[in-house]
């Protein structure tokens, strides 16, 4: 019996992955701000080329259920006293793009007041992520600059880039939040802008984007044990399917 509703359960889920494929959104023509903090620059020189056309109906279920997350920590910081927009004036999320839209990124949200007591300044730029118990507790032992440097390079590059368009943003540190997806804890933490990181992942945009236009490989990163094999350039990077 076991065996037959293990049969049936994965003939649903064909299903469902069927669907949610159907309706991923199109493949990206564009280097995402919440990538470029990977190591491999090969690995993101070909997500930039293929358009990441390998994501699969599992990651699309991961994704799906973090705008879960998102949207209800979105509405409990609403109703304690947090200003948090997620649109701007014409219903769009907040982003950016440069390079002649050959790099970009969409921020979750913009704080713009918090209750006094805090002492939080304003307009700063607002994360969210939901991660699991392990990745969770080592976050919060670490940090995001150590534990998620791919997080650390997108809010430093949103802080870079939306300086522009919301004046002052970068000279307030960001609020970075996570959800415990386990247990549900809460977790926040202040991110100065810190200018560094920020130029390295400009920087290595523009290369990977010459690369590209030159039609060269970038070298794969150097080989390290403690890194998987990547499903996308075949390099010991830690693939961004794997660290979901």
């Amino acid at each position: 019996m076991l065996e037959i509703n293990q049969q049936k359960s994965a003939h649903i889920n064909t299903f469902i992955d069927k669907y949610l494929m159907s309706i991923r959104q199109p493949k990206r023509s564009y280097l995402g701000a919440s990538r470029l903090g990977a190591e491999c620059s090969r690995a993101l020189q070909y997500e930039f080329l293929e358009g990441c056309s390998k994501i699969s109906a599992r990651t699309l279920r991961i994704f799906a259920i973090g705008h879960l997350f998102e949207a209800l920590i979105i509405d409990w910081m609403k109703n304690s006293g947090f200003e948090l927009a997620t649109v701007d004036d014409t219903g769009k999320q907040f982003g950016f793009e440069v390079a002649e839209g050959k790099i970009k990124g969409h921020i979750d949200g913009i704080i713009k007041d918090a209750p006094k007591e805090l002492g939080l300044s304003y307009p700063a730029i607002w994360e969210c992520k939901s991660l699991n118990n392990k990745s969770w507790n080592d976050t919060v032992k670490r940090g995001v600059a150590i534990s998620k440097p791919i997080y650390a390079a997108q809010i430093a590059l949103y802080q870079a880039y939306m300086e522009s368009s919301i004046p002052g943003i970068s000279h307030n540190p960001a609020l970075f939040t996570a959800i415990n997806k386990d247990t549900a804890e809460l977790y926040h933490e202040l991110i100065p802008f810190d200018v560094e990181v920020a130029q390295k992942m400009s920087d290595k945009a523009v290369n990977i984007l010459r690369a590209c236009d030159a039609g060269e490989l970038l070298p794969r990163i150097a080989a390290n044990p403690q890194y998987h094999i990547c499903k996308l350039c075949s390099c010991q990077d830690k693939c961004w399917e794997e660290k979901l």
